[in-house]
């Protein structure tokens, strides 16, 4: 299945589910192209970087024609609602220890066409989250499925044009390993990404208020655009 029949059959997911439709106020789920998930998990620290989904929704809405629904959504990894979808966003600093049930959704998620992007907060390839998270990755998926993607892999031209993983602030802080990493991480699966794993803490160089980004010479958001464009239609 590609993106497209996976986004396609979100709706006729749900229904086999008895899944309801989200609706904020009187406009439904169906109404958006595109909605914010944050998968909560039992083992760590997921709610990091809380002004980060908003900047990056405001910078969907500024870039693309791309209907946004405005509202970040908090959505158990154990619960089947996470498989209706388009995008998930996983992060943390603590243990990544999957109970069976959250095991399952992350599996049948990636493997029938869904997205997750992964962020260390530690930026530390030697620290608590990248262990066991990749070490959770090789359980479920192998243990060579987690490999470095190459800098010109097309999620680096979905939208703006990037030569790599852009750097970020928070890398050479004097936390975490303290280097620079110049590649990203992902799990293929039928030659597209399914999961798209960091060790550069995007989540905290974008967690500030959108209001903010005029100040910047570039916006670093821009990234996370292609990030989503790329989820949205590979």
């Amino acid at each position: 299945m590609n993106r497209r029949q996976f986004l396609l059959s979100i709706s006729s997911l749900a229904t086999a589910l008895a899944l309801p439709n989200v609706a904020v106020g009187n406009v439904e789920a169906n109404d958006y192209d595109f909605f914010f998930t944050r998968l909560s998990y039992e083992s760590g620290d997921w709610e990091v970087d809380e002004r980060m989904p908003a900047n990056v929704l405001n910078s969907l809405i500024e870039y693309t024609s791309l209907r946004v629904d405005l509202r970040e959504r908090v959505i158990p990894l154990s619960d089947p609602q996470m498989l209706q979808s388009p995008f998930c966003y996983l992060a943390g600093h603590r243990l990544v220890q999957f109970t069976a049930q959250e095991a399952d959704n992350f599996k049948r998620y990636v493997e029938q066409g869904g997205f997750v992007f992964v962020d260390d907060c530690n930026h530390d390839i030697d620290g608590m989250f990248a262990r066991s998270f990749e070490r959770q990755m090789a359980e479920l998926f192998g243990e060579d499925a987690l490999q470095k993607i190459a800098n010109d892999h097309p999620i680096y031209s979905s939208f703006f044009e990037f030569d790599g993983p852009p750097r970020t602030s928070v890398e050479l802080n004097g936390w975490g390993d303290d280097l620079v990493h110049n590649y990203l991480k992902a799990i293929v699966i039928n030659g597209r990404i399914g999961v798209l794993y960091s060790n550069k803490d995007f989540g905290c160089e974008w967690d500030y208020d959108f209001r903010n980004k005029r100040w910047l010479r570039v916006d670093n958001t821009r990234f996370a655009v292609n990030i989503v464009i790329y989820a949205m239609t590979a």
